[in-house]
């Protein structure tokens, strides 16, 4: 535990951007104490809890299409839309500033979300099952042409160092015990997760599939003391033999508010599949829950087209356009789960209490600073005690 909080620290010290992907209940505790009144009441939907430029990104389907959409669910709840906005907004004004662009390009960037939104509402906008909006930016283009060009062999490389049916164990991937590892091979010997396995288009669905390997994966913060897994899978024989690279990861209580009337699942790893499943649906389409050793875990195949986008260094212009994009992306998400008349109601709410100086929101340009004041001041403090601990 003491070398995954080291580790979670490091990466989180990095920058007051990564601090921002990497501190969730931060954002809610911010929410919690904050005015909630001001914010306006959107219809309940399935919300991803966590929306943050990093958490989307290209997500791939099972038969092989391509799309932008959200890539990361752990947090996914019903509850209130406005609260996915506000978070998106603090992400790119945290990377704005990362990129050493000025106040008012953040101020910007908050009416092009706006209007990002806003037109996921759009008849239109309604129906498709691919997130385009207009002409991609230029980063998002690239990253779309990276992830196209993506082979097992890319996928393999990265995460278990060449295509060598076994998983490294060092620093990244730890050995099993025989309990985890008999629980493993239960899970897999499964209807559920054999069609799972086969569910892709270029594979036979009656093809015999087996463990080859597994590990304990130290994997990113939100992984930081939970059960989370790297299953390496043959399916099929002899020639015809492909492997793939399954994600087991344990599913935690979400720190995101819900609506309590809603019904959400109270299985976390069923929670983080059906919300999956309604906001993304190339990757929900993918996902299944189950049990290992008593905790709830959710299982995706990765694939080497879903891809993290990462914002370095943004042009005015690319981060106008790139705040636009995705909030249109996160619109869309939002809008495929509404009725037509709870759409018009939530566009006409959101349209309300614009300023003559701003056509953004109040309450989303208001929510926004005062979570960069906070985050900028407990990213300082971060790394100060990060600092002190490195050194003793």
């Amino acid at each position: 535990m003491t070398r995954l909080l080291a580790t979670r620290n490091l990466k989180m010290a990095a920058s007051a951007h990564a601090y921002v992907r990497g501190s969730t209940t931060r954002f809610y505790q911010w929410l919690e104490a904050s005015e909630r009144a001001g914010l306006p009441a959107g219809p309940s939907i399935w919300i991803c809890g966590d929306c943050h430029v990093g958490n989307l990104g290209p997500v791939a389907s099972t038969d092989g299409s391509l799309a932008i959409q959200i890539r990361d669910l752990d947090q996914t709840v019903i509850g209130n839309p406005a609260h996915d906005l506000i978070r998106l907004g603090l992400s790119m004004a945290m990377a704005a500033r990362g990129s050493d662009l000025p106040g008012v390009t953040t101020a910007y960037m908050m009416e092009r979300i706006i209007e990002g939104y806003e037109a996921a509402f759009a008849p239109e906008a309604q129906g498709e099952t691919t997130d385009s909006h207009g002409d991609m930016p230029k980063t998002v283009r690239l990253l779309m042409r990276q992830a196209a060009g993506r082979s097992w062999k890319h996928l393999a490389d990265e995460r278990i160092e060449g295509i060598d049916p076994v998983i490294p164990l060092g620093k990244r991937f730890w050995r099993l015990t025989s309990d985890e590892r008999a629980a493993v091979d239960e899970l897999f010997a499964g209807d559920d997760l054999r069609r799972l396995a086969t569910s892709l288009r270029s594979r036979q669905d009656d093809a015999v599939v087996r463990v080859m390997d597994a590990a304990y994966w130290r994997k990113g913060c939100s992984s930081l003391g939970r059960l989370r897994l790297a299953v390496l899978v043959a399916i099929g024989k002899g020639k015809d033999e492909r492997h793939c690279l399954m994600d087991v990861k344990e599913a935690t209580a979400a720190a995101a508010p819900h609506d309590p009337d809603a019904g959400v699942p109270s299985d976390n790893a069923e929670r983080v599949v059906t919300g999956a499943r309604h906001l993304s649906p190339f990757l929900g389409g993918r996902m299944l829950s189950a049990h290992v050793l008593g905790k709830p875990v959710f299982i995706r195949e990765l694939l080497p087209q879903d891809l993290k986008l990462e914002l370095e260094t943004l042009s005015r212009d690319e981060a106008l356009a790139v705040a636009e994009f995705l909030a249109h992306v996160v619109g869309r998400a939002h809008a495929r789960q509404m009725n037509s008349s709870d759409r018009r109601t939530w566009l006409a709410e959101l349209q309300r209490r614009r300023s003559k100086s701003l056509d953004a929101p109040s309450w989303l340009w208001n929510s926004v600073v005062d979570l960069v004041a906070a985050h900028e001041a407990a990213y300082l403090e971060h790394c100060r005690h990060y600092a002190m601990e490195a050194s003793g």
